[in-house]
This record gives C-alpha cells, structure tokens and sequence, in this order.
C-alpha cells in the first residue's frame, strides 16, 4: 500500500527543501522540537521524537528520501518516504510517496502528512 499526494505551495524549491531540512526552520514551520542531520544517511528527529529515521538520498532543493519510522511502531520497523520537490512557476509542488508503513497505518498518516506537514508548510512559506 502507497500513500501518494501532491501538494501546490506559492514559495520556491529552495524554501520548501530548508523547511523540511533545517532543524531551525521545520521547527518554525511545525512548532515542535526536531533534530535534522544535513548529509546521506545522517538521522532525523521530529516532533520531539514522533518520528525519526534517516536521510537514504538528498538531492538539495529536488529530492529527500527517507527511512521513516513512527515512534509507536514496533522495533525496527521503518517505512519509505520520499518528497519530489519541482518548481511550477511561481509555486513549487510536492509529491509525496510514502510505501512500506505498518497494516492500518494509512489512514492516520494519510490525514498526518496534511495536519502535520502541508497545512503548516502553505502557512509559514505562503
């Protein structure tokens, strides 16, 4: 099972690829603590601890895959997450893939990703 959405925000490749890996910005953006390592295969940390994983691809201000994890799976479990950032005019998109998350986990995630991340995004970078 995939969760697969787009999301049109009015701000640049550049701003939105920051917010999501500066640990100073995603922490403006969500108002939650976060710890973001800057290279492949470097950790993350958000929402105080939520979710975390690792960077498997960063490609600045196109591409961040990641090893992603939800704190309440079990042990070891890790999903696929990976944001495709393309400029569109004066607005960038984002698609968002994620594959690989624990039977049941779809929905709440599905409303997460929405809640958690791209209302607040549109908001702090529009």
């Amino acid at each position: 099972m995939a969760i697969n959405q787009t999301v049109t925000i009015k701000t640049s490749p550049e701003k939105i690829y920051n917010a999501l890996m500066s640990a100073k910005e995603f922490g403006k953006v969500t108002g939650a603590p976060a710890e973001i390592a800057q290279a492949e295969g470097g950790a993350f940390s958000c929402f105080g601890g939520q979710v975390a994983g690792r960077h498997l691809e960063l490609i600045p201000n196109k591409r961040i895959v990641q090893a992603w994890r939800v704190g309440a799976w079990p042990e070891g479990t890790y999903s696929i997450v990976k944001f495709e950032i393309n400029e569109s005019g004066p607005s960038t998109t984002v698609d968002l893939e994620h594959t690989g998350f624990p039977e049941g986990a779809a929905e709440h995630l599905e409303s997460g990703w929405h809640k958690m991340y791209w209302e607040p995004l549109k908001a702090y970078l529009e």
